[in-house]
This record gives structure tokens, sequence and C-alpha cells, in this order.
């Protein structure tokens, strides 16, 4: 469904992705592990169109979107929820979903999916007239989330939903992405917290300084000494 063909990216004289090689078919859930820095980041930003892809070719559901614009793939489904949430702290948990939705010309399907958000996230529900920056940060996840799903996604990609929660609530979280996967939509995850993210992924992607090093399942990676050492402790 999404596929990266030995993808290169700069930032002026930095070279962030050196052959980034990555497939996502229809229906899975995909970890992109990795330390700071290692490219995760810059690889989903290459598929959302924000970053210019210096080599290499991106396709979305049979599609070049090598050169695409970001709206245009956004109009695609493919669907970005970036690092940090995002959201828009002075609109209310309401409006910054509804703004999800800005590209969607049926207003119905608005209403029907802003519907099916609240009861995902009952919790929005609860909160629609608060303002968005006056949630926790993992409701703020959450929003971030509903907010992607009312754009219609036949993909979603996850820039890590896990950062900065307690425990508790990163198992939430897993289990929302578990629920939107369920539900027919496919996912891109990057994560640092590789065992929370390698128990929910159909495989796993380790990217080191810009190359896709190691590749399984996400039993096998969980698994995996070299895994457990660099990422999971020893």
């Amino acid at each position: 469904m999404l596929e990266f063909d030995n993808v290169e990216v700069y930032y002026g004289k930095i070279q962030a992705l050196r052959g980034i090689s990555v497939r996502v078919e229809e229906g899975e859930i995909v970890a992109l592990l990795g330390n700071n820095g290692a490219g995760k980041t810059t690889t989903l930003s290459a598929a959302s169109a924000i970053v210019k892809t210096h080599s290499g070719r991106i396709s979305f559901a049979g599609t070049d979107i090598t050169r695409a614009k970001p709206w245009d793939v956004v109009g695609d489904g493919l669907i970005h929820v970036p690092e940090g949430r995002r959201i828009f702290s002075t609109l209310s948990v309401l409006e910054n979903l509804q703004l999800g939705g800005y590209l969607v010309k049926d207003k119905a399907a608005v209403a029907k999916r802003l519907k099916d958000v609240f009861e995902l996230l009952p919790l929005l529900a609860q909160r629609r007239s608060q303002q968005g920056g006056t949630l926790s940060g993992g409701e703020q996840q959450m929003l971030a989330i509903g907010r992607a799903l009312i754009a219609g996604p036949k993909m979603l990609m996850l820039d890590e939903p896990s950062m900065g929660l307690a425990p508790l609530i990163v198992a939430q979280v897993m289990q929302v992405i578990k629920e939107v996967n369920a539900n027919g939509t496919t996912v891109l995850l990057v994560e640092q917290n590789a065992r929370a993210a390698l128990k929910i992924t159909s495989r796993g992607y380790v990217i080191e300084n810009g190359l896709t090093t190691m590749t399984g399942t996400g039993p096998e990676l969980l698994a995996d000494s070299r895994i457990v050492e660099a990422y999971l402790g020893a």
C-alpha cells in the first residue's frame, strides 16, 4: 500500500535518509524503530511531502507520490499525525476534530466520522466544548488521532504517539491504534517505545543513520538479542 524504494533525503548538505526501503501492506500495522536522529520522522515527512525527496520513489495505493503536494497526499487518504500532537490549543475539542475534515466536501461523511470518533474515544465526546490546550498529554494525543480519523484515512502514519506519556496511558494509546487498525485503517507507527510498538505490529523495521538495517515480524524482533540490547534493555 505504501512503499519507499531507495529514498534519499537531504537537509541542506546533511543527508538524513541514505536509501530507505520500507513496505507497508494494506491492513498491517508496521513499526519504524530507531534512536533519535535515525531518520524515522524524516521518512514520514517524505511520504507526506513535507520534505522533498532527493532520489528514490515513494508510492501509495499504486500511485507515485514522490513529487506530490502535501494536500494531495492528504486527499489520497494518507494521513500523518505528527510528533508533539500539534493540536490547536485555543480551539475546542470539537473544533479541532472538525478541522480534520477540511478537505472533505461531504458534510454527512464528516458528521458520521465525528460520531464514530466519539464512540471510539468517548472522553472526547465528554469534553467536546473544552479547549484543546487544557487536556492532559494523553488526551491531546487521543484528540490528534481523532482529528486524523475525521479525514477518512486509508492509512495513518503516527509519529511517537507515546512520547511523554505514563505507561498506563501508553497502553491505552496502543489499544486505540489496534482498534483503528481493526476497523480497516492501515498504520505506519514510529516509536521509541519498541516493546509497546512491537506487541501490536505485524512487522517492524529498524532504521539506523538513515538506512533500514533490520526487519522482521513483531515477535521476531522482540526475541532478537540485538533489539533487546539496543532498545529494550539488556
